[in-house]
This record gives structure tokens, C-alpha cells and sequence, in this order.
């Protein structure tokens, strides 16, 4: 009688235990959700060499990507510190140890473990472009010296390349409309979905050497140099584009001062951009030296210039329009200035770089409307140099150019790419949308990522507290259970082992 309750006991627990386990094991497969895990991290480094400074960008995005295209975000800039690289023909390897400090920078921040496979990539815009055409040799050896620094970096250097103007515009277009959310963005229903046509906006970028135009017309690019087509999270991209090589902010200033000199035939220029009160001396050599500078040199180049303002913006403004070519566009509504395809511009435009430094400086990039731009940059211009200084104390070394910048632009916009009243509040000026800014150098990297392959993430299952505390429990009683019976079992196996060993049975 004692072997028969002791064996009811044990087939009791092994019952519990087989019942217990099928309840937590009922629990872990019902109400599981299939979940991805977060996946890894990759990242990549651009230099965007201008033609006045360089600056790096570290670039972030998850494994798994969208439709083949990494989707990207901005880790790092950093500001190299002194001129940009085209500045060191006279002196090659500094171009490639200027780039050293933010490069420290840019590898502390990526993982050890996946400098290898981070891609680098330096890009050297109008700077270099017009430093190739005054002295390829020149030009080469910076390009040499700053590949040997890259190159000994641990990570995947993709090399040191001359940006063509057309693919500056495009990808600065591709940046912006990233950032605003304008190429892809992920719905209420948890997907990836491209936004309406209409969404997508104009860039507008000048940088000290060349100045870029980019945006979808209403019709079809009818000059094929002059469009470009991407492929971007699944869908085909057309724009219109075009790069003015000696139209940036700092080659301007240049030819500016080059035809005033030409016009005047003396060592003393009356400049109307220049403040009244402004005076300084410039070295004539380094003035006519630009491959953008075509009026003709005086005949001593060893000589100093004395430069005059005279704070007078309706000639400022005549100057600046003499360095466009608009008759060769007369009658045509599809060209912008010096003979230059251009569909009418629409839709929503965003201006960075000089653009926004110099309208953020005279307090215009609020939206405020034509009327108040003009008024405000006319104000400014016929201030006095002693008031200008008093204003902005030791600034006075980019100070001097501030009016002419204002007037260039109002200039460009209006009467070059032809911009009016009624399409002037489509304007925007920006240095940052979403956390980046903004530039040439984001929508390379989302064009790079799609030679990155793909890491599919990995899927598990996950439920919610309640069940899973539940299947905790009934695991833990299961263990229990278990236990028990292999404690009863024990003292059941020695009373039989000594019942077979007396011969007698147990009462």
C-alpha cells in the first residue's frame, strides 16, 4: 500500500511538471511578435575641399537599409582649420597635414572595429577646378599629397577626386530634399513611402568659386548637359542643374575690383560697394592672378592699389550687372545669362552656404518679402565705414564685403535666374534642415551607400511583460515539480531495493 501512494504521488508530479511545462511552452509561442533587432551601425567620412576652407563630415545610417539606400544622418563637422586646399600650390604636402586634425577627429569617433570598412572620400570643388585650369601640375601634386595622408588612415579611402560642377548642384539637391524628408519618409503604418512630387524643393549653393542652380521644372530638361538622373530609395530621380564657374562670392569680389581697376586706368579705385570712410591697399598681382579675371592687367604688377568706398549701391549694382552677359539672352524665357539653358524657375527653393552667411548677417532670412530685402541691403550699404566698424568691432576683415555680397545675390536671383515678386517668397535661406547641413557632401554619401551591401536584420521574437512573467512563473513551478518528483522517486527506488532484499513485502 505505501509503494502504491508513493508511485500516485510521483505520477501526480510528473503530471504537474508535463502540464506546467506545456503552459509555458503555450506561452511563449501564442501572442509573440516577430521583431527586429537592432541592427549595426556604418559610417563614412566626407571632405568637401572648397575653394576657401575644407570641412569633414562623419555620416551614420542603420545596416538594413531602405530600397537600397543607406538612410543617413550627420555624427560629426568639422571645420579644417586654415584656406583651402587649392591655396597650397606653393606648397603641396600642408595641404595633405591641414587635414590631419579633423581626421583625428572623425576616426576617435567611428568604432575601432569598423574603421576598415568605414568608406572615406575627399571632394575638392571649384577651388581646385579653376586651379587645374591656371596649373594642372600644381594641382596634382595637392592632390598627391593630400591621398598620401588619407591613404595611411585605417579605413576604406575611396580617394581624392575633382568634383564636377553638375554633380556639386545635383547632390546638394539630394541633401536638402533628404533632410526635409522630401525623398522618403516612414508612414503611420510603419513603412517607408515616398512622398507627393510637389514636395520636393529647389537648392540654390555658392561657395567662393562657382555657384549652383538645381530643381525639377514643370517640363522636360531640353538640354541633356544640363540634366541629371539618380536612383534614390527605389525611385528615379530627374532635375535640372548647372554650375557657374567664376559666379562664387569670393571670385565675384575678385573680377569686381579687377574691372573697376580696368575702368578707372589708375592705382586709386573709387569702389561704390566699399563703405564711404573705407580705404586699403592691395597688392595688384594677387588681383589679376585668377583664371575667373579677364580685364586686362596694368603693366606693373609689382605695384599696391589703393581702394576708396564710396558707399554708393546704385552704382554697386550697375558694376555687379556688367559681370553678367544678359543680352545674350534676350527674347528667351528658357535662359538664365551668358547664353545658359534655364526652364522657368517654381516650386519652393532653398539657399545655403553664402547664400544664407550673407543674408543671415543682414537679418533677411525670416521671409521677409523683396521689398524689405532691397530696402535692407541699400540701408546697409550707404551706412559709414566708421558706423559699420563700431557696430561689428573686429570683424573688419570680411566686413568691407558684406554690401557687395547682398547686392551680388538680389542680382542673381532676380535678374539671372529670374525670380520676381511673386516667386520671391518661395525663397528660403538655410545652413541646417534636420540636424545637417547642408551641402554637397550628405547626398554623396546617400548616393555611396548603395555600393555598401546590405546586412538583413536579424528577426526574433519578443511578447509582452505580462506573458512573459506568466511563462516565467509556470517555468519556475515546472522546475519545481520536477524536483519534487525526483526527491519522491529517490526513497521509493530504497524501499523497494530493500523489500527484494528481505523477501518480504512491505505492509
Amino acid at each position: 500500500m505505501r509503494l502504491i501512494r508513493k508511485g500516485r504521488v510521483l505520477t501526480a508530479l510528473l503530471g504537474a511538471a508535463v502540464a506546467s511545462g506545456v503552459t509555458t511552452l503555450v506561452l511563449i509561442l501564442v501572442e509573440a511578435t516577430n521583431v527586429l533587432l537592432p541592427t549595426d551601425t556604418k559610417f563614412g567620412i566626407v571632405f568637401d575641399a572648397g575653394s576657401s576652407h575644407t570641412s569633414l563630415f562623419v555620416y551614420r545610417w542603420p545596416a538594413d537599409k531602405e530600397n537600397d539606400t543607406g538612410v543617413v544622418s550627420q555624427a560629426l563637422a568639422c571645420q579644417v582649420k586654415g584656406p583651402g586646399i587649392s591655396s597650397y600650390a606653393s606648397d603641396p604636402e600642408q595641404a595633405g597635414q591641414s587635414l590631419r586634425g579633423c581626421l583625428e577627429e572623425a576616426l576617435a569617433l567611428v568604432p575601432e572595429a569598423q574603421h576598415q570598412e568605414t568608406p572615406m572620400f575627399l571632394g575638392a570643388t571649384a577651388g581646385m577646378r579653376l586651379l587645374s585650369q591656371k596649373n594642372s601640375s600644381q594641382a596634382e601634386d595637392i592632390f598627391a599629397a593630400v591621398t598620401r595622408v588619407l591613404g595611411q588612415a585605417p579605413v576604406d579611402f575611396r580617394g581624392a577626386e575633382l568634383l564636377a560642377g553638375k554633380d556639386e548642384g545635383a547632390l546638394g539637391w539630394i541633401t536638402v530634399n533628404y533632410v526635409l524628408g522630401s525623398l522618403v519618409k516612414y508612414s503611420f503604418s510603419g513603412e517607408w513611402i515616398r512622398p507627393p512630387e510637389g514636395t520636393l524643393v529647389g537648392a540654390l549653393d555658392m561657395g567662393g568659386a562657382s555657384t549652383q542652380i538645381t530643381f525639377v521644372p514643370r517640363g522636360p530638361v531640353l538640354d541633356e548637359s544640363t540634366q541629371a538622373t539618380f536612383h534614390l530609395y527605389g525611385f528615379e530621380h530627374s532635375v535640372y542643374t548647372h554650375s557657374y564657374l567664376c559666379f562664387g562670392r569670393d571670385q565675384m569680389l575678385q573680377r569686381l575690383l579687377a574691372a573697376l581697376v580696368q575702368s578707372s586706368r589708375a592705382l586709386r579705385v573709387r569702389h561704390p560697394c566699399y563703405h564711404s570712410g573705407y580705404q586699403d591697399t592691395v597688392p595688384l598681382a594677387t588681383l589679376f592672378e585668377s583664371p575667373c579675371v579677364h580685364s586686362t592687367a596694368p603693366p606693373d604688377l609689382t605695384q599696391n592699389l589703393t581702394v576708396e568706398g564710396t558707399g554708393n549701391p546704385g552704382a554697386c549694382t550697375s558694376a555687379i550687372r556688367d559681370l553678367f552677359n544678359f543680352s545674350s539672352c534676350m527674347g528667351r524665357q528658357d535662359c538664365a545669362f551668358d547664353g545658359v539653358y534655364q526652364p522657368p524657375v517654381q516650386g519652393q527653393f532653398y539657399a545655403f552656404s553664402s547664400f544664407y552667411h550673407t543674408f543671415h548677417f543682414l537679418n533677411l532670412t525670416s521671409g521677409q518679402p523683396l521689398a524689405a530685402a532691397n530696402a535692407t541691403v541699400w540701408e546697409f550699404c550707404q551706412r559709414s565705414w566708421k558706423l559699420v566698424e563700431a557696430t561689428w568691432p573686429g570683424q573688419q576683415h570680411w566686413l568691407r564685403d558684406q554690401c557687395a555680397s547682398g547686392l551680388y545675390i538680389l542680382t542673381l536671383l532676380l535678374h539671372g535666374y529670374g525670380f520676381g515678386e511673386d516667386t520671391w517668397p518661395s525663397l528660403e535661406f538655410r545652413k541646417q534642415a534636420g540636424g545637417a547641413d547642408i551641402g554637397w557632401t550628405l547626398g554623396y554619401m546617400l548616393n555611396l551607400t548603395g555600393m555598401i551591401p546590405a546586412r538583413a536584420p536579424v528577426q526574433w521574437r519578443a511578447q509582452s511583460r505580462s506573458v512573459w512573467a506568466a511563462s516565467v512563473v509556470f517555468a519556475v513551478l515546472t522546475l519545481v515539480a520536477v524536483l519534487m518528483a525526483a526527491a519522491a522517486q529517490l526513497p521509493w527506488h530504497q524501499d523497494r531495493h530493500g523489500s527484494h532484499s528481505t523477501g518480504r513485502p512491505q505492509p
